[in-house]
């Protein structure tokens, strides 16, 4: 009866748009982008070179004010993936994978449902964690490219397990890196599924820039000018806030060739990283284009819905932090477009959508009953944005949640501590504390995106009802679990730190 309903609603989705047909199973096209914050054209952003993605928003639905659950990828993807927030789990690290915990053995991802639904599910590149690939996910195993990381042998590691340079601008196509080939395999697999049309599809491609390090083809560089880019105004922590909620910058601290060994970074440094980001964007937004153009030239584009989703957004030196692994907006801000059969070209939003909504949209839109999650007594954490899909003026979340774990460390103790973050229109409120303390013994952040968009000042001790009233709305959810099976999150504070270094498989390290 439910998948009934379902495939009603989807016809009536078509039809509010005034999309006649699509009698066969609409396929997905799923593009993941790693570390991607909303620093594109159609965002807004003026020094952006994003053509491809541009287009892509102008063909569907542009969503504004779109967040992550946890600003690092591993948990950032278990939460695109399974439909659980990361506080629901206890997953907030890079090297627990979810089926070795014995209570989430049995979890059932969003693969696995398409494939249950009649579906092909492939994942191409970078889609849940390099060494945490789920295989039950998948029709086919999981396909990465393979190859170096760097062109330019004087940037590469000295050794295995290091790390190179932050950026290159090396003078190679585009497929001499990771993402052009991650470009031409979807583009193959996309010819292939075309000797196929009765076939739905689910096909997910994970680019892995603009993550560190900033690598991309000269002529990426070339569309842009250093003197272009201007450092954030704002680069210290906010006052009033915990000396932990910040963290450390770790991540970018271990490649090699830095001008100095602790933050702040010279300015023209930070200049030329500003720069490469943007330009590790605008190579992933070429690869995007090739991917996009295959299937419009296949002509299999008008019964494909189309998603693309950064997994976290990063920190180009605002607050003085540099990469993401926090609760604040800079991190945790994300770029999500939806497009596809039935859905208005044009629009955009500015309703709440974190993560976990996805997967029951993309359930509903292919007129798919929701699944049981495999875990006793945990349902999806999502909610179906296709309401918001009809309508850009409709809400279906008043607030969205993520979070990120911390250590305070004094002389004696080491408390692990979790900060459970919610985020309205407004405001977002942190509530730090370790799992099933009482609540007086939490630290509070509260900013004001309206009045104070930098988040210069906490005013948790100004404003003590709002205080109040977003710490109940808190309240309602379950307590955030500890971390199930593994050592933290980076930057965390409480990770294990490893005897001997191990290469990551994707070379990106996070």
């Amino acid at each position: 009866m439910k998948k009934f309903l379902l495939t009603l609603c989807f016809g009536s989705l078509l039809c509010h748009s005034g999309v006649q047909g699509a009698t066969q199973s609409p396929n997905v096209l799923f593009i993941a982008v790693d570390d991607l914050k909303p620093v594109l054209g159609c965002y807004g952003d003026k020094l952006a070179k994003t053509p491809n993605m541009d287009k892509l928003a102008a063909r569907g639905m542009l969503f504004e004010k779109a967040y992550v659950n946890q600003a690092v990828c591993a948990p950032s993807r278990n939460s695109l993936m399974l439909g659980i927030r990361p506080q629901s789990m206890g997953l907030y690290d890079l090297k627990t994978y979810f089926r070795d915990i014995p209570a989430y053995s049995n979890t059932v991802t969003m693969g696995q449902t398409f494939q249950k639904n009649g579906y092909t599910a492939e994942s191409i590149g970078k889609i849940f964690h390099a060494s945490l690939n789920d295989k039950p996910s998948w029709s086919v195993d999981n396909w990465e490219s393979k190859g170096e990381t760097y062109a330019i042998e004087d940037n590469r590691a000295p050794m295995k397990g290091e790390k190179g340079t932050t950026t290159e601008a090396g003078d190679v196509e585009d497929n001499y890196y990771q993402d052009g080939k991650i470009a031409d395999e979807a583009v193959a697999r996309l010819k292939e599924k075309k000797a196929n049309p009765n076939q739905p599809f689910l096909m997910m491609v994970g680019f892995h820039k603009p993550h560190l390090p900033f690598v991309a083809p000269k002529k990426y560089w070339d569309q842009f000018k250093p003197e272009q880019f201007s450092l954030p105004e704002f680069r210290t922590a906010p006052e009033g806030s915990p000396a932990y909620a910040l963290g450390e910058s770790g991540e970018i601290m271990q490649y090699k060739k830095l001008p100095v060994d602790k933050l702040p970074f010279p300015d023209d440094f930070a200049r030329h990283l500003i720069h490469g980001y943007y330009a590790a964007t605008s190579f992933t937004d070429a690869q995007i284009g090739k991917v996009i153009a295959a299937l419009d030239e296949l002509g299999m584009a008008e019964n494909t819905i189309i998603v693309l989703w950064g997994d976290h957004g990063w920190h180009l030196g605002d607050h003085g932090k540099w990469c993401k692994h926090t609760n604040y907006e800079e991190a945790t801000r994300i770029p999500i477009l939806i497009s596809g059969p039935g859905i208005k070209p044009g629009q955009r939003t500015s309703s709440l959508i974190e993560t976990v909504d996805l997967y029951p949209t993309l359930l509903e839109l292919t007129a798919q009953s929701t699944p049981e999650t495999g875990i006793a007594g945990v349902g999806l954490d999502g909610t179906s944005v296709v309401p918001i899909l009809k309508d850009p003026k409709a809400k279906v979340n008043d607030y969205v949640f993520h979070a990120y774990p911390r250590a305070e460390k004094t002389d004696d103790t080491k408390r692990k501590l979790i900060g459970r973050a919610v985020r309205n229109d407004r405001y977002r409120l942190v509530e730090w504390k370790e799992p099933n303390d009482p609540a007086e013994k939490a630290a509070i952040e509260l900013y004001d995106y309206q009045a104070d968009p930098l988040e210069k000042k906490n005013l948790a001790q100004e404003n003590s009802e709002l205080v109040t009233q977003l710490r109940a709305v808190l309240a309602k959810l379950p307590e955030a679990k500890p971390q199930m099976g593994g050592e933290g999150a980076p930057e965390s504070g409480y990770e294990k730190k490893p005897k001997k270094k191990k290469k990551d498989k994707a070379g990106d390290g996070e």
